[in-house]
Parts: structure tokens; C-alpha cells; sequence
């Protein structure tokens, strides 16, 4: 039954989604992280395990030993913790979790399982990958031990991924094979014979994990089958798999050699690195020599039981007690089939075990001294049926050759000419890429060398890495085959400080792989863009779609129309912190002013002052100028507005319309003074005239 899993963990930063994968320890889901803003993927322990301390410690035990581990062929657990659960009796539980890398992809087991036996190429290209993973955890003093295909994620860009260090160990505890109930850990089909028997493990433990994972992949099947874990320990530690060239048609017999060596029943006898394993596998695909060429699956095992008797006389000839320890563990029935099928009649050999002690050890002098004589003597016969052969050195072909010129080479040397295509190489097509023998080697002569020149790079698409950190956006493109050469600042309206941009070539090209591809890495700043001349809504728009922070400013303007933006502060093109403040001033059209109210009936100077006073600066007068002069109209760009109270724009054309003031007739009384004119000297005329000239003036 599905337990109650939290929406959230760590406080809302982690969001849980839907369960995509359960095993018997811990149910996983798709989650994100709300902080960075990216899928992950959320492991919870079963809340009904949460108190099992076996359980609890292997959980907690996955998140140390992963946590010290970066490698792209491992998957990454990014973060842990605990989170109180109310489980199923009303009790709140503490139940861990750990936030790991999510992957999107297929488990090889499923591909497996749908598929069948894949292809020499895929197998190779998995197997590596599973390799590069041992080799990094191994070199980190970690062994995983449960090495599986239901343990190795495929993603959808073909990147494999190793996950589930839940029983991992480090080497200097890897004595510990069983669980406190003495269950052997890992699982049966892919144990190697010292986990069946309960010994201590190695890296060589892994790697023959490994190699029962290829056998797999190359034939559709694993190497034992069986009804229980036990029937198939059983053949782990006694039988030798079937080999793979005789299960599948036109499989080269030289996988029977490597996966024969990767599955030695003794360790010592197989691969010792994870390196030293993926050398013969690349040598397989490349037509190289291959270290396991000569291994015997069957003297392997024979030797291997011989030592087993060996150790078990001696430990028959121990003190009594000696082994009280042993006896007192708990009974294992894996480990015990697996020991019973080197010794199938133990206890009648303890009776006896003491008088046939040194009748084996002679038997087994005399057996390998025949062998040992055998080998010596077909080593004599080899080398002296060949010792006439005539050895000669072995042209050393560069990449300035060209193929006409190495086939010439090798021919004038007295060898036989072969010619293949790299269809791995990142270099130019047509070019030399790597010869078999290597130059500067003896070989028979009229032997075969080959050479291979490159097909041309193979393409892929660049991903899309923006967003990512810089080392987030490097191991996307290395797992991509693509090369990353520099990196470039540039500021960005959207992408946070110290996140990627963009690449140059850019994202979704095709491009040879191996190209060195340019990281530009955001500063955190960008620049205010150019909305001057558009409306108040488009500038809003462009703003709010970088990011910026908006506040709005009306302001008169006599040159950009109503609703127009006329500037922004900071101003355009300056470089600012990204999400700043951006004021925008936005024309509320020209300045205007109040016309002045009853004009009508004023003379001139009156309406020119009042007109001038209110703002108005464009006045024209149509009529009398003079001062005294009667307004019967005034017009605000041809609208009549004589009646004011109207609001016009300051610049628009006043038209004044004017009518000359009445003026008086004196000629009568000047006419009819006379003498009295005279008579009155001087004050009289003085007067008038003074009058009369300033009513001309007027």
C-alpha cells in the first residue's frame, strides 16, 4: 500500500510530483526544486522501513557514498534530509529522502526486456559508460556491488548512468558482504562467486557484475538462469556460462575470451581495473590485440578449486576452536549452496580429510608439472615451427599520408594492405587515424596491417544549455560529444548572474562532434531598451518582458503627440542591475491654458493683457491696432472663444478681431469763437490744442 508521501519537502523547496520508480526500500518521484528552478528526482524511504535500522543505514549509507562521487556516468544526489511523515498507526515518523539528478530515459533492464540482445556498437558504447562509472567510484575507494541492469539508466540522449549505491561500500569496508541477518547483498543473477559465498569483496566484484551486464546485452539473456537464488549462486561459483558466440549467430568468438576473463570464477585471474576491462573491449571493436585473447574459463575454475581444497584442509587442520567463530553464524542458505558446490561431500571429506591432505598435494605437484611441461613444450613447438619466419618492422603511417601513400608503405615493406573507416573520429574525413600492428612493432612479414582513415566527424545537435550553470552546461555538452573551449561575459536581460546565455555555435545546430563550443555567461546586467516614440502600452510591454520594475510619469510636451513616450530614467542604452526601476515620462500632449472670459467689448490693450497674462504667447491682431481700439471677436486656431472659459493649447494662433474707437467733431465750436479765441490768449488755445493732439496721439 502507497504511503503518505508529502507535497512538499525541505520546507516548500522541494516539490513532490508523480511516482515514477518504487523498489523494496524506497518509492521515487518526480519533484522540482523550486530554489533552482529545475526537475529532480525525490528517493523517499517506505515510512513503514523508517524504523529499521538495516534498512535506515543503507539508505543513509547511498547518500554519503554518492555525495562524494561527480562523474557523468553516476548519477548525482544534489541534497538529503529527514522529513516527518504521519504513517499508517497515527504516529509521525521521520522518513529520509534524498534529491538526486533526474534522468530522463529508459533502465536498461527495460530496454532489455522490450528489445532483446542489442547490437555490438550499443553494447559497447553501454558497457563503457558502466566502466567509466567503476572506474571513478573505484579510484574514490568506493565499490557499488549490486551492478545490474535495472541499476543503469539509458537517457534519451544516450548517456548512461549508473544510480542505487544503497549497498555500496567503501574498500576499506568491504568485508561486510552480508546484511546483519547474513542475507548476502546484491542481486543473484549478477553476484559474484565470493558474494555467494559470503567472502570479502573487491573492485574485481564489480567487475564481474559487469561482465555478467554485458554477457546480457550482447545475448538477451543473463549468464545463469535458475529457480531460485540459490540454483543460480550455485552456478555463479561452479559452472562456466555458455559462451555467447555459440548463443548468437555471427558473433565474433572474441567476446567469449573477454567476457570469459571478466567472469573468472578465481579474481585474481580477471580484469583488475575497470580501465584494464575497457581497454579489450575497445580493442574489440576496433580490431586491436585483446589481453584476454588466451584465457581459459576451464583452467580458471580448475585452479580455483584446488586452492578451495587447499584452504579447506588447512582450515581442517586447525586447533579445535579455531573456528568457533565461524560456526557461530547464522545460517545462509546462498552462501551455503554456493560453498556446497565446491565441496558437494563436505562432511565425508572432514573425515577423511586429514589422510588425503598430502595424497592431493602430490597429486596436484604431479598434475601441474604435466601441464606446466605441456606448456613448455608447445611454447617450443610454436616458437620453433615460426622461428624461420621472417620478422620485419612495421611502417609507422602519419596523418599527413594520404591512403594512396600509407598503402604504398606497407606494401614496399612486404606486407599485406587493409584498409577500414573510423566512423569514431572527430578528425577530417580522409584522415589517418590509427594502424593495427602499431608502427615501429615486428611482424611476420606478408602479415595483414591494417590502418583505418576517418569517415568524418559524426553530428550531433548542440543542446540547449541556457539557464544551466557553468559546470551544469559543460557536462551536457561533453555527454553530447562536443568540446567546451571559452567562456564569454554578456550582459542579458532574463538569465540570471553567472548562468549560460547562449553557446556559440548556437543551440539546436547540427554540428561535428568534437567542436569546441563557446560558453557566454551572463553578468547580471543588461540595458534599457529604446521605447521612446511608442505608446505608454508597448513601452509597459517591452519593459515588463525583461524584467524591469515600471513607474509612469505624465509630462507636457510640444513636440511628441498625447500618449507617447518622450524619454525613460535611466535612459536608453544605459547598463543596469537587471529588474531595476525604470521611470517613463509619457507626453500628455501640449501645454495648455485658460482662455479669459468676456472680451468681447474691451479695447485692445485690455484683451492683449489679459490674453498674455493666461499663458498665450502667439497674439495677432486683425483690425485697428490702436490701443483704444473696441474687440468684437476673438478666435483659438479659427474657434471662436471670445466668450472664454475655453482650454487651448498656449501655442495656438490668437486672432484679435478689432473695430477704431468713435471719435468727437469740434469743427462748429472752433468756427464760432472768433475773436474770443484771440481773446482768450494763450490758456484758451493752449488748452485746446494740448487736447486735440493728444487725442490724435489716441
Amino acid at each position: 500500500m502507497r504511503q503518505n508521501i508529502p507535497d512538499s519537502l525541505a520546507e516548500g523547496r522541494y516539490e513532490v510530483g508523480a511516482l515514477i520508480g518504487h523498489g523494496g526500500m524506497a518509492e521515487v518521484h518526480l519533484g522540482t526544486d523550486t530554489r533552482l528552478g529545475r526537475q529532480v528526482a525525490i528517493k523517499i524511504m517506505r515510512s513503514d522501513l523508517a524504523n529499521d535500522a538495516i534498512f535506515l543505514s543503507r539508505f543513509r549509507r547511498e547518500a554519503h557514498s554518492v555525495a562524494m562521487l561527480n562523474n557523468p556516468n553516476i548519477v548525482s544526489i544534489y541534497d538529503t534530509g529527514e522529513e516527518p511523515v504521519v504513517g499508517s498507526d497515527g504516529h509521525q515518523e521521520s522518513v529520509p529522502y534524498l534529491i538526486m539528478e533526474y534522468v530522463k530515459g529508459q533502465t536498461l533492464r527495460d530496454i532489455l526486456k522490450e528489445n532483446g540482445a542489442l547490437s555490438q556498437s550499443d553494447a559497447e558504447q553501454i558497457i563503457i559508460g558502466v566502466l567509466n562509472a567503476l572506474e571513478y567510484s573505484h579510484r574514490m575507494g568506493i565499490i557499488h556491488r549490486d551492478i545490474k541492469p535495472g541499476n543503469i539508466m539509458i537517457s534519451d540522449q544516450g548517456v548512461v548512468k549508473v544510480m542505487d549505491f544503497g549497498i555500496a561500500r567503501a574498500l576499506d569496508d568491504s568485508s561486510a558482504t552480508m546484511t546483519q541477518s547474513q542475507g548476502v547483498v546484491g542481486t543473484a543473477q549478477y553476484l559474484s562467486p565470493e558474494q555467494a559465498r559470503g567472502e570479502n569483496v573487491d573492485m574485481r566484484s564489480d567487475l564481474y557484475s559487469a561482465g555478467c551486464v554485458l554477457y546480457e546485452i550482447l545475448t538477451g539473456r543473463p549468464p545463469f538462469t535458475g529457480d531460485s537464488p540459490v540454483a543460480i549462486a550455485y552456478q555463479h561459483v561452479s559452472e562456466v556460462a555458455t559462451p555467447p558466440s555459440s548463443l548468437v549467430p555471427g558473433l565474433p568468438k572474441i567476446w567469449d575470451s573477454v567476457l570469459a576473463k571478466a567472469m573468472a570464477k578465481d579474481r585474481q585471474n580477471r580484469y583488475s581495473t575497470a580501465a584494464e576491462f575497457k581497454r579489450d573491449v575497445m580493442a574489440v571493436m576496433n580490431g586491436g590485440q585483446v589481453a584476454a585473447a588466451a584465457f581459459n574459463p576451464l583452467t580458471d575454475l580448475a585452479n580455483l578449486r584446488q586452492r578451495k581444497q587447499e584452504e579447506l584442509a588447512a582450515t581442517q587442520a586447525m586447533p579445535a576452536g579455531a573456528g568457533a567463530t565461524e560456526a557461530t553464524q547464522a545460517f545462509n542458505p546462498i552462501a551455503t549452496a554456493a560453498n556446497a558446490a565446491e565441496e558437494p561431500s563436505r562432511l565425508a571429506q572432514r573425515e577423511a580429510q586429514k589422510k588425503r591432505k598430502k595424497k592431493l598435494i602430490i597429486i596436484w605437484s604431479i598434475v601441474g608439472a604435466v601441464v606446466l611441461a605441456a606448456l613448455i613444450a608447445g611454447g617450443f613447438m610454436l616458437f620453433g615451427n615460426h622461428q624461420d619466419d621472417e620478422m620485419v618492422t612495421v611502417p609507422t603511417i602519419t596523418s599527413e599520408m594520404s591512403e594512396t601513400r600509407a598503402k604504398e608503405k606497407i606494401v614496399a615493406a612486404g606486407f599485406k594492405y587493409k584498409q577500414e573507416s573510423d566512423t569514431d573520429s572527430s578528425e577530417p574525413k580522409g584522415t589517418f587515424t590509427k594502424q593495427n600492428p602499431a608502427g615501429g612493432k615486428k611482424a611476420k612479414k606478408g602479415s595483414t596491417v591494417t590502418v583505418w582513415f576517418s569517415a568524418g566527424p559524426a553530428s550531433a545537435t548542440v543542446p540547449d544549455v541556457t539557464g544551466l550553470t557553468q559546470s551544469e552546461a559543460k557536462e551536457e555538452l561533453e555527454s553530447a560529444g562536443f568540446v567546451v573551449g571559452s567562456t564569454s561575459s554578456e550582459d542579458s536581460a532574463n538569465v540570471p548572474k553567472d548562468r549560460v546565455t547562449r553557446t556559440d555555435p548556437a543551440a539546436a545546430t547540427s554540428q561535428p562532434k568534437g567542436t569546441s563550443i563557446i560558453l557566454y555567461i551572463s553578468t547580471g546586467q543588461t540595458s534599457v531598451p529604446d521605447v521612446t516614440g511608442k505608446s505608454s502600452t508597448e513601452a509597459q510591454e517591452t519593459l515588463s518582458k525583461q524584467g524591469f520594475s515600471i513607474t509612469i510619469q505624465s509630462q507636457n510636451s510640444n513636440s511628441v503627440a498625447k500618449g507617447v513616450v518622450i524619454k525613460t530614467d535611466p535612459v536608453k542604452g544605459s547598463t543596469v542591475t537587471q529588474g531595476s526601476m525604470i521611470t517613463v515620462y509619457v507626453s500628455n500632449g501640449k501645454e495648455q491654458a485658460t482662455v479669459p472670459q468676456d472680451m468681447k467689448s474691451k479695447t485692445l490693450d485690455t484683451v492683449q493683457a489679459l490674453l498674455q497674462n493666461a499663458g498665450f504667447t502667439n497674439i495677432q491682431i486683425s483690425g485697428s491696432t490702436e490701443s483704444t481700439a473696441v474687440v468684437t471677436k476673438v478666435t483659438a486656431n479659427g474657434k471662436d472663444v471670445t466668450n472664454g472659459g475655453s482650454q487651448v493649447d498656449k501655442d495656438a494662433t490668437i486672432v484679435v478681431t478689432t473695430q477704431a474707437p468713435a471719435t468727437t467733431d469740434n469743427s462748429d465750436n472752433t468756427g464760432g469763437t472768433g475773436s474770443d479765441d484771440a481773446g482768450t490768449g494763450s490758456s484758451g488755445d493752449a488748452g485746446s490744442n494740448t487736447d486735440n493732439d493728444s487725442s490724435n496721439q489716441n
